[in-house]
């Protein structure tokens, strides 16, 4: 089940928007799909990242990935916690599982994200 107060992006993951900020993370169906993760490499803080450009590289036991930014703006804090346990992906992926917040550059972006409805009628459509 996707938390409702999230909003998606079409590449499996979600931010949590709180104000000018936004927290981003992999979907519980990305990380179901990528199997055990076992290594992710994250942006520094500064580092720019853009809506629909890929900002992070994930290693499962499956494939090498990468996590696609669904907002642009700048990193502000990384989640030290996944680089050193990455399996927290797994394990929460919406709430110790988080990779990323960022100072939003446009914050009218968020209205081409998808509703958490939304993304489960594409995952469907998927299937």
């Amino acid at each position: 089940m996707n938390p409702k107060n999230l909003k998606y992006h079409r590449e499996h993951d979600w931010a949590r928007v709180e104000g000018d900020t936004a927290v981003f993370g992999l979907t519980d169906y990305a990380q179901e799909t990528l199997g055990d993760i076992v290594f992710i490499e994250l942006p520094e803080v500064g580092a720019e990242v853009s809506a629909g450009a890929p900002y992070a590289e994930v290693e499962s036991v499956k494939a090498v990935s990468d996590v696609y930014a669904p907002l642009s703006g700048s990193v502000v804090e990384v989640n030290e916690e996944v680089v050193d346990a990455p399996e927290l992906i797994n394990e929460s992926p919406f709430e110790t599982g988080w990779l990323i917040k960022v100072r939003l550059s446009d914050p009218g972006e968020v209205d081409d994200l998808m509703t958490a409805e939304d993304y489960e009628e594409m995952l469907a459509e998927e299937e």
